[in-house]
């Protein structure tokens, strides 16, 4: 039987030990720090409220990744999600990603229309040799938009102090597809959440149920090259081994450290049933204020109680490795680590990747590739599926 190590316990890590018993013949171990599996996407409570740290929304346009997940632990569609942003200068809320129906209503309106038809005459031409993100968004909206929504969240999201130093824009695709309607961003998508109170917590115990679960440990060692690790000073040799840690922990930082950002975040409980308007889910804050976005989490769980908890978001220096940067000189050194990677590797999730945009489905597919991957005997890449191969590094 051939052995198998996933080094860390969340979502997928988790994902993984399940394809693997699927494969069968593989004998796997799981390495997790924290004293539990799922990281921040276990549910815990607070004031008698189920929560995750920070929103845990599943979102996919992969019918399949659902399905799969679905006859696991039973989801329930999202139909009526809708996101609003807070824009101080207007005193008003407008529903996010920008959509025509809100730009119409605005104070300056008529000016707004003016930069846009503008861009629309150059066919986005602004956006297309965008080398940052407040260039993206003023070549594709026009500057007033940008204003009003973007530069100051991004700012604040990312801790600089313009959003000419955030050099990538992959991931903030909705300026040059300005729609109709409050929801025209996520059309295409299937939006779900667990129907248990628990949220995800059970598919994490089913996906791992035949491996070897170590939790509160890390490893001692590890000779990268021969797959030789050490933990609790008894030394094992893996077959393959499964990352879903930031891939300069591998290396001891050789080539320098990949940073992140973490996450303040703070939990309130309101005296009323409700607190965001009904379908409300989000609200983002895009002014000077430190935070980034709420969310009132019985939206999502359908928990039934006289109070209701919110979640506020600080973006933080500290607090966890939550988000790797959307910076190409950050990309560029993941990308150094990972093509130092041997065969038998395997780096996935959202810090194994060191790609923002990596979510939940996202997590589960890429375990889906490396399990094709190891059927076929292929390890072209140490992260399955070329669409998470950094693809700004590739202009």
């Amino acid at each position: 039987m051939k052995k198998a190590l996933i080094i860390g316990g969340g979502f997928a890590g988790c994902a993984a030990a399940h394809q693997l018993e699927l494969l069968d013949g593989w004998d796997v171990t799981v390495i997790e720090k924290a004293p539990f599996l799922g990281a921040g996407v276990r549910t815990n409570w607070f004031g008698g409220h189920p929560y995750t740290f920070g929103p845990r929304h599943f979102l996919t346009p992969y019918n399949e990744v659902f399905e799969y997940l679905n006859k696991i632990i039973p989801m329930r569609k999202c139909a009526e999600h809708e996101f609003l942003t807070y824009v101080e200068k207007d005193n008003d809320f407008y529903a996010y990603p920008i959509n025509l129906n809100d730009v119409k209503k605005m104070p300056d309106y008529k000016d707004i229309k003016s930069q846009m038809d503008e861009k629309k005459k150059q066919e986005f031409v602004g956006a297309k040799n965008a080398k940052n993100l407040e260039e993206y968004w003023i070549g594709s909206v026009g500057k007033i938009l940008f204003d009003k929504f973007i530069d100051n969240y991004n700012k604040k999201m990312w801790l600089v102090d313009s959003c000419k130093d955030i050099d990538t824009f992959n991931w903030s695709p909705k300026g040059v597809a300005l729609k109709d309607g409050p929801r025209a961003a996520w059309d295409s998508a299937i939006s779900a959440y667990p129907i248990a109170p628990n949220g995800y917590n059970d598919y994490f115990d089913f996906a791992t149920k035949n491996a070897k679960v170590i939790l509160s440990k890390t490893l001692d060692d590890l000779d990268i090259d021969k797959k030789k690790v050490t933990i609790d000073n008894e030394k094992y040799i893996f077959d393959i081994i499964i990352s879903t840690v930031s891939p300069d922990l591998l290396f001891k930082e050789c080539y320098g450290k990949l940073n992140f950002l973490g996450r303040e975040f703070h939990k309130l409980v309101f005296p009323t049933e409700n607190v965001f308007p009904e379908n409300v889910f989000f609200l983002y804050y895009a002014n000077d204020e430190k935070f980034t976005r709420m969310v009132e989490f019985k939206k999502f769980t359908k928990h039934k109680s006289k109070t209701s908890l919110v979640g506020l978001e600080i973006p933080s220096l500290g607090g966890g490795k939550h988000y790797p940067l959307p910076f190409k000189k950050d990309q560029k050194l993941a990308q150094k680590y990972l093509n130092d990677l041997p065969d038998g590797y395997f780096s996935i999730g959202r810090a194994g990747t060191y790609l923002y945009g990596v979510d939940i489905d996202d997590c589960i597919r890429q375990t889906m590739i490396m399990s094709d991957m190891i059927k076929s005997g292929s390890q072209d890449s140490p992260v399955p599926g070329e669409e998470y191969r950094f693809p700004e590094l590739k202009k």
